[in-house]
């Protein structure tokens, strides 16, 4: 934030286990909103220091933060005096406005959104509003077909050899079609894809 916090702006907090999305955001909203600091957490335990020290205003958590999800965070934070309005943000999948509603969050934004619509959401839920990003992809649609067929067999534990047997195709095949899932789902193994699969409705 070059260096020194400006008055009478906005406080913000994100919520996010990856460096590059932490510079990615205070750099995107320094340039888009008159922001008095753009404070930085990786897990729950670092989010609720900074909102006990800092009190920001808007807190955007990431539905997803490393082991920890990104909801129940959001529940956490709710729960302090004063609590910052929540925006949860995701670069892979979606949430709906109930379960927003659940976890205390008054919205919901995809990372992959313009600068202004992103700063257009953190100035809506700041007022008390809702903001939805409903253009954002569905979990339904996050993976194609196939992909949602493999993911399905991955979570009953099956080989990638057993899943070729099945669907007839090359375990290689197989091995290429998990590694994209693992990707769109931003994860590092079957059973981290299995369980954000879950947390998304990716899996009946």
């Amino acid at each position: 934030m070059n260096g020194e916090a400006r008055r009478d702006g906005l406080r913000i907090l994100i919520v996010d286990d990856h460096e590059v999305v932490h510079f990615g955001f205070r750099l995107m909203l320094d340039r888009q909103m008159n922001v008095e600091r753009c404070l930085a957490a990786k897990s729950e335990a670092e989010a609720i220091a900074m909102c006990t020290r800092y009190e920001p205003h808007v807190a955007l958590v990431d539905l997803f933060v490393g082991e920890e999800f990104g909801p129940e965070i959001a529940k956490s934070l709710g729960s302090l005096s004063p609590a910052p309005r929540i925006l949860l943000i995701s670069g892979a999948g979606s949430v709906s406005r109930s379960a927003a509603g659940a976890a205390g969050a008054l919205g919901f934004v995809g990372k992959n959104r313009s600068a202004s619509d992103i700063a257009l959401a953190i100035e809506t839920v700041h007022q008390g509003k809702e903001f939805f990003d409903i253009q954002e992809t569905a979990p339904t649609t996050l993976l194609s077909e196939r992909e949602r067929e493999i993911l399905a067999l991955i979570a009953t534990g099956a080989t990638n050899k057993e899943i070729g047997d099945r669907l007839h195709l090359s375990r290689y095949t197989v091995q290429d079609y998990a590694r994209a899932v693992f990707r769109k789902l931003d994860v590092p193994n079957r059973t981290a894809a299995v369980q954000r699969a879950q947390r998304l409705g990716l899996l009946d």
